[in-house]
């Protein structure tokens, strides 16, 4: 219920499902979602989310075998402007995952308790 959209190459309602499928064997491990909420606390609700998770690492980098999460608006994006973020799709409540190694149950479970605390 805390998630507005979900952004996964795997997924058929992703925009680019059918051009992932030719190019790619699998999706990947990147993933993003749109928080639900008002707009003007959807920053805070992001970073709430982030700050909850307890197996996932908060970083900016890819490529860890950790599972990394960030809020890319405040980090790999906050050089742009306003406008240019929300032409790129990248909104306050946007929140990346990089799925590492761990047990996906385990991170499910981590996620989903971090989402119930974005209240």
């Amino acid at each position: 219920p805390a998630v507005e959209r979900v952004h996964y190459p795997g997924l058929d309602s992703h925009p680019q499902h059918a051009l992932a499928r030719r190019q790619q064997q699998a999706a990947g491990a990147v993933l993003s979602f749109d928080l639900r909420g008002p707009a003007d606390d959807l920053r805070r609700r992001a970073w709430r989310a982030i700050d909850a998770t307890r197996l996932m690492s908060i970083t900016a980098n890819l490529g860890d075998t950790r599972t990394t999460i960030t809020h890319p608006a405040s980090t790999t994006h906050s050089r742009l402007s306003a406008q240019q973020r929300q032409e790129a799709g990248i909104g306050e409540g946007l929140v990346r995952i990089a799925v590492g190694l761990e047990a996906v149950a385990d991170l499910q479970q981590d996620l989903g308790s971090a989402l119930g605390a974005t209240g």
